[in-house]
Parts: structure tokens; C-alpha cells; sequence
């Protein structure tokens, strides 16, 4: 210790004896914080974290300073103070949308058509933001940025530059096409739009036998109670659409030999995939066709939870007599019992699990003269995978009193939905004949996502043929994945098959196998015809 002081004092006095007698050192030091300059003076030396601490000057967290707190100070030091704080900064931005071009029936030929005004979308980003005496020195994004509303696409419509092949045909051709209906009578170039604006879904689009009456159904706004509305509308465009009672409407038919029936089944909106959940009812109700008012309605069958994946909905079909009506779930098929107000089953099957959002469901056809039913029906495992995964889907034909069932063809594929034809007369006879058509695919252990060709047939299975498209050319690819949308539909002379391909209306004549495109903007499904 004492040689330390010793040392001390050695290194005291020869600075003293170089300063002139009678003067003190003066130490004087700036600091440059919260935008000004202060200036000090001391008579002594102390640290930094000492000079700030006399001068009540704090330091935040974050702050940065030029000099360390535990340096001394020097005379003429400038001591600079920068405050720093870190701030969480959210920032709402426009999301631009974007503009389509498309092409749309009932737009002339060169011509142009807002179709749906666009709409910017907004989304926020939050960011942490470092600001240096209240300036921004660095930005880092937090997390992805919430889209609060997603952009509506401006849609513009275009008329085709296409014409469509004039061709005679006999009753009345209906489809959907962007959302709304349009019907063509007597020659393909006479194609009349039925609706405007009215968002149709596809859930029920079905013409009665007379063709003079198209029953659809509407989605309606999200926030509605309700997730669509059935409406019926002059086939021949005389008249504006007009709102039936029912709503959340899941099928809906016209039944034959009977002017003002209607058939129809009901659901309620649900939060799932689907946005429904059916209750597998069903309703006969009578209306008046000038005004849409409800005469009777009467329950058929009560509701009930439709079996396996009962929530996706039970689908009917209407014998051509009208006498009889054919039900289908996704695991069997059968008749219903009107006289008991039950559901007769003619065949089960093991439901097909998809791993998506829609159930699997076959489609039904009746024979012109009421006796057979011919449906697609979900075969046997083809090895040792589960019977809910098995790939195999076969045309089946069924007697209508469920006596008999036969296979006509095996492995056809999920949407084969094969389809009897209307009656044929055969001249000098009395008797007639008919045709069966289906969709076979190209790969029938991928049926699910594959290539289909259109098959045409003797009634009993025999003499099968391709039909469309033309070898070498793309298969048909299933494009609608709702509750029974139509694929295609025969004209009621059995001439021509009206078949939706790549998002078009073609007609496809039987004898020659010609096709004809009848619209030419990929926005066409759903064909029904009578006479």
C-alpha cells in the first residue's frame, strides 16, 4: 500500500510543477441529446456515467451514446445522446385486383361487357420499427400480412369471334352458362338467355317434359339465412323469373304427366365444407304457373339422417310415367314407398371415401317405358384395399320392382352416370327400341380425376361404340363436383347428345358421331332436354 501512494505522488507532482502557480483545471464537456447541446464545465474529472447522472440526464434501454459510461471525460468532449426506442407500427395497404378477359354468350362479336366491377383488396402488415431521436432507422416485418379483404376481379366480357353451326334440332335445349340460364329451340343458332344476374349453383336445374318450364336454384348472399332459393321461369323467355316458396333447396324436379308438380328435398345451411346439411326429406308441391304461388304442398318422406354421409343429401329421380321415383345415397339406391312414406332399398354399397370435400353419389336413369333403372354403383375391392377405397365403380341395369340387377359394364368409373334414351319408334313395327349412353374412363382405377369417353349402346348393353370426343383428342373431364350435376342429356327424338367438354355445349349426333360446338366460352354445364 504505501508503495502505491508513493508511486501516486511521482506521478502528481511533475504535472503540478509544469501548471503555473494560483490556476485550476477546467474541464469543459457538451452533451448533444433530445435535439440540443448543453455545455458544462467541471473543475474536476469524473466519468461519463458520473457527469450524467449530476446533470439528471437518463439513459432508456435502447439509448445509444457516443463515449462509454465508464470513460472519463476530457476537456472540449462532446458526449452524443441518441434516444432509441423500438415501436410495433401496423400499416393497412391496397392489394390491387386484376383485370379478366373473358368471353361470354350474348355479347356480340367484338363487342365488350363490364361483367363485375373490381374491387381492391386491403391487407395489414405489422411491423417492429427502430427509431433513432424519433427518425426510422430499420423496419423488420413481424409475421405475413393479413388480408382483410381479398381483391375482386374486374371481369370484362367479350363477344366470340366463333359462330355456331346452324343444325335443326327438335324440342328445347336448356344449360347454364355463368351462372344463369339460356334455353335454344328449334336451330342452334337460336340460343335466348333466360336469367340475368341470378347466380345460379347447379343444386337443381331441371325443364319439364313439355319444355315450357325451367325450375333452378339461386345462391343467395352468405349472410342470408338460407343458402339458395328455388325459382321457376318460362322455358321460352316470356316472362320474368319468378321466387317459389321452398328455399335451401337441394333437388328439385318437375314430375311428369302432371302440369304444375313439383318434387323437391331440403337441407339447412351449415358451417362445413359443403355449406349445407341435407335433411333427406322430401315434398310434393303443387303451384300455380302464372304467379308461382303455392297451391299444396304435401311430406312424402319425413326427415332423416340419409345413412352414411347423410349431411351430403339423398337425390330422386322421377319415373318417365310419373308413377314411381327412384332415391340414391352414397351408399345404395332403391324406390320410394309413397302409399307407406318409406324408402324401399334395392342395393347397398360400401360409401367411397374421398379425402375431399364432396360425397360421391351415383346419378339414376330411367327406361322410356318405366321398367329399368340403370345407375353406377360402387364395386368390390379389386384387392385387399378397405371397401370404402376400392376403385372400382360398374353400370348396373335394375328391374323396377328390384327382381333382378345386372352389371352391363365393369369398371366404368365414378361419373359414368349412364343414361337411357328417350323411346325410339321403329317404322313398321309397334314395337320400339332405345339407346344407353355412359361415360367410360379412359383409366378406370384413376377414374376419380381421369379422361372419359362418351359411349353409346343398344338398351341392353350391346353393340357399345365411342362416341366423343374424336380419338387422339383429350377425354372429358369431370368439371362440376356438386350433388348431381348433369353431364350430359339426349334430344328427344334420341338424334343427338347434348355433352358438356372443356367447358362448352357440343352436340354430338349419334348415327354420324359429328360434334358441333354449340357455345364458345368455357363457362357452359349442366344440359337438360325435352320435347
Amino acid at each position: 500500500m504505501l508503495k502505491r501512494y508513493l508511486l501516486s505522488l511521482l506521478f502528481v507532482i511533475p504535472l503540478a510543477c509544469c501548471r503555473p502557480a494560483g490556476e485550476t483545471q477546467s474541464y469543459n464537456v457538451q452533451i448533444a441529446v433530445d435535439g440540443s447541446k448543453q455545455l458544462y464545465s467541471l473543475s474536476r474529472p469524473v466519468t461519463v456515467d458520473q457527469l450524467l447522472t449530476n446533470t439528471q440526464i437518463e439513459l432508456g434501454p435502447l439509448d445509444r451514446i457516443s463515449h462509454p459510461l465508464v470513460g472519463q471525460i476530457s476537456d472540449g468532449m462532446l458526449i452524443t445522446i441518441r434516444r432509441v426506442r423500438e415501436e410495433e407500427i401496423c400499416e393497412r395497404q391496397e392489394i390491387p385486383y386484376q383485370q379478366r378477359l373473358l368471353t361470354k354468350e350474348g355479347v356480340p362479336a367484338g363487342g365488350k361487357q363490364l361483367g363485375q366491377v373490381g374491387v381492391v383488396g386491403v391487407e395489414e402488415a405489422c411491423y417492429r420499427v427502430v427509431l433513432e431521436d424519433g427518425q426510422e432507422v430499420k423496419r423488420a416485418l413481424i409475421d405475413e400480412p393479413i388480408v382483410l379483404r381479398a381483391p375482386v376481379a374486374e371481369i370484362i366480357y367479350a363477344g366470340s369471334e366463333e359462330s355456331v353451326t346452324p343444325i335443326a334440332i327438335t324440342g328445347r335445349l336448356s344449360y347454364i352458362n355463368h351462372n344463369n340460364a339460356w334455353t335454344v329451340k328449334g336451330n342452334t343458332t337460336n340460343k335466348t338467355p333466360l336469367t340475368a344476374d341470378q347466380n345460379l349453383d347447379s343444386l337443381v336445374f331441371h325443364q319439364n317434359e313439355a319444355g315450357t318450364m325451367l325450375v333452378f336454384t339461386s345462391e343467395t348472399d352468405p349472410t342470408d339465412d338460407f343458402f339458395n332459393e328455388l325459382w321457376m321461369v318460362a322455358a321460352d323467355g316470356s316472362a320474368e323469373p319468378q321466387r317459389l316458396t321452398p328455399s335451401d333447396v337441394l333437388y328439385a324436379e318437375w314430375r311428369p304427366r302432371s302440369s304444375n308438380t313439383l318434387a323437391y328435398s331440403t337441407g339447412e345451411r351449415s358451417a362445413g365444407a359443403a355449406g349445407w346439411k341435407a335433411l333427406n326429406n322430401l315434398w310434393l308441391m303443387k303451384i300455380d304457373l302464372q304467379s308461382g304461388r303455392t297451391l299444396t304442398i304435401e311430406e312424402a318422406l319425413s326427415e332423416s339422417n340419409g345413412g352414411f354421409y347423410g349431411w351430403w343429401g339423398t337425390h330422386f329421380a322421377w319415373s318417365p310415367l310419373g308413377n314411381q321415383m327412384a332415391w340414391v345415397r352414397p351408399d345404395g339406391f332403391g324406390l320410394v314407398d309413397f302409399e307407406r312414406r318409406r324408402s324401399i332399398t334395392f342395393a347397398d354399397y360400401a360409401v367411397f371415401q374421398s379425402a375431399t370435400t364432396w360425397v360421391w353419389l351415383s346419378s339414376l336413369s330411367w327406361s322410356f317405358d318405366s321398367k329399368l333403372l340403370v345407375s353406377t354403383i360402387h364395386g368390390l375391392p379389386l384387392a385387399n384395399e378397405p371397401a370404402e377405397t376400392s376403385p372400382i365403380f360398374d353400370v348396373t341395369i335394375t328391374s323396377a320392382d328390384g327382381r333382378f340387377s345386372e352389371s352391363l359394364r365393369t369398371e366404368a368409373g365414378m361419373w359414368a352416370a349412364p343414361s337411357f334414351s328417350p323411346e325410339i319408334a321403329l317404322t313398321g313395327s309397334a314395337q320400339s327400341a332405345g339407346y344407353l349412353a355412359w361415360l367410360q374412363a379412359r383409366e378406370p382405377h384413376n377414374s376419380m380425376s381421369g379422361e372419359y369417353d362418351l359411349i353409346i349402346a343398344d338398351r341392353d348393353g350391346s353393340n357399345q361404340r365411342r362416341l366423343f370426343p374424336m380419338p387422339g383428342e383429350t377425354g372429358i373431364l369431370k368439371q362440376d363436383y356438386g350433388l348431381t350435376p348433369v353431364d350430359f342429356a339426349w334430344s328427344p327424338d334420341a338424334r343427338h347428345i347434348a355433352i358438356t367438354y372443356q367447358g362448352d355445349i357440343w352436340l354430338v349426333d349419334i348415327q354420324s358421331g359429328e360434334a358441333f360446338r354449340l357455345t364458345f366460352d368455357g363457362g357452359s354445364s349442366n344440359p337438360v332436354w325435352t320435347r
